[in-house]
């Protein structure tokens, strides 16, 4: 052996003995990152509440000081952008919506892979337990969408899986207690609802908004009338395998979307007008008898201090299209994510997966309803803080429930023209008319993309 290479050789020994002993041998170590600082960007969430309690601890465990940005969610979007495309990292972890947001920011290379993290056991704790969250909620964030090997992008914070709500109360005044088994009997009641009460009680209520943030829940209803068959990313069941083949004349995807419709002409007279914030305020004051939305408003309207319908509240899968069919449904998901200009991805990762294992899943998941661990479901200490109905629902939903993300660039456009299809049916079109339209400009904007 040379002089030269005697030397690099004492270096290098010199190098393993300053390890500390915990990493020397592969193994994890909670304090390994003790003296970082991680910037956490969210918006004002059940999450974030549920996060505040377990913040002491982690901190305590890890030596990582956390600072957290929060901020309101219509606030929030900008400036996530902002953050993710700064030329300096100013965030560290971020909420991340697990849909096409996720996506083209994945294809704008503006997040970090976590696999490589999840694969190396001096970085994620053996108990983790990655496989606890479900793969249908795990494939929102993972790409490329049609590799073999892809790679995950994101962990599940919250999911709202699509239900039906409603006022017992309601129910009980003017249909005799009965909730409809199918979605036609489901709108006829609502409408009788409307007429009975000579308006003064919305028989539903809907994000009836023209816009694309309301194609979460049209999704749910769509896969409710679409039926069991198969639908494939990155198009889910709005194209048939490719982007040239939309299928939005496709019978039962024009039924779903009558559906929506058919919910909306239920509604108060300024329902075109209606977010989420306004028709969920609207069903907490007691003036809606039913609400067909994310499942995650379910424990808000449990709640004594901002709701006057508490312990009224009943809860069901959305009525099937056939009597004794199946009820089918879709979900949507919050995340955490690293920015890929993060100035501090290790520690990052630290918190992201103390905040999201099993304990404290269970713990924040408390806060909103929406845990992502199918192991938290059959935790007593997150079950019994939420409404026994609604968690049977919840669980039900989640059997059949598939992602409603679209793996495309731009689209929002495209869901706008969907969108536009419910507000032709709500106008008077026929679902077929209506559904055509909508196919029309999908092609078009598919041509105007190549």
């Amino acid at each position: 052996m040379t002089d030269k290479s005697m030397k690099r050789m004492a270096i290098l020994l010199l190098l393993v003995a300053a390890m500390p002993l915990a990493l020397a041998q592969g193994d994890f170590d909670w304090a390994r990152f003790s003296g970082s600082t991680v910037t956490v960007l969210m918006p004002e969430h059940p999450v974030l509440d549920g996060i505040d309690t377990v913040l002491e601890q982690f901190e305590q465990d890890t030596g990582i000081t956390v600072n957290i940005e929060s901020m309101a969610e219509n606030l929030y979007f900008d400036r996530m952008e902002l953050a993710l495309r700064a030329e300096q990292g100013v965030a560290d972890v971020y909420f991340l919506p697990m849909d096409s947001t996720a996506f083209t920011q994945w294809s704008a290379g503006l997040i970090k892979p976590l696999t490589p993290y999840l694969e190396d056991p001096s970085m994620t704790a053996a108990d983790y337990d990655f496989a606890d969250f479900p793969a249908g909620f795990l494939m929102a964030t993972q790409y490329p969408p049609s590799a073999a090997d892809k790679e995950d992008f994101g962990i599940p914070a919250s999911f709202e899986a699509y239900t039906l709500f409603y006022n017992k109360d309601i129910i009980d005044q003017y249909l005799g207690g009965e909730v409809p088994d199918t979605m036609d009997g489901l709108i006829a009641a609502a409408k009788s609802i409307s007429e009975q009460s000579g308006g003064t009680v919305a028989g539903a209520v809907m994000r009836g908004i023209r816009s694309h943030t309301i194609m979460d829940t049209v999704t749910g209803m769509v896969f409710n009338a679409f039926g069991a068959d198969p639908v494939e990313l990155p198009y889910n069941v709005w194209f048939d395998g490719d982007w040239a083949n939309p299928r939005l004349t496709d019978e039962r995807v024009a039924t779903g979307l009558s559906h929506y419709a058919g919910m909306m002409s239920a509604g108060p007279a300024n329902i075109q007008a209606l977010d989420w914030p306004d028709a969920s305020l609207l069903f907490s004051q007691g003036l809606a008898g039913f609400f067909i939305d994310a499942s995650l408003f379910g424990p808000g309207f449990e709640d004594e201090s901002a709701s006057v319908v508490a312990g009224r509240v009943g809860y069901r899968v959305i009525p099937p299209v056939s009597e004794g069919g199946a009820s089918l449904t879709g979900h949507w998901m919050w995340g955490y994510g690293i920015p890929a200009n993060s100035q501090n991805p290790e520690a990052a990762w630290y918190f992201i997966q103390y905040i999201s294992n099993k304990d404290n899943a269970a713990q924040i998941g408390a806060f909103h309803g929406g845990a992502t661990r199918l192991s938290t479901w059959d935790e007593e200490a997150y079950t019994s803080s939420l409404n026994a109905e609604y968690v049977a629902t919840v669980q039900e939903a989640m059997q059949s429930s598939r992602t409603t993300v679209v793996f495309r660039e731009g689209w929002s456009e495209y869901a706008l023209a969907i969108v536009d299809a419910i507000q032709g049916m709500f106008a008077g079109d026929s679902p077929e008319a209506a559904a055509a339209s909508a196919q029309e400009q999908v092609l078009k904007l598919v041509g105007e993309s190549q």
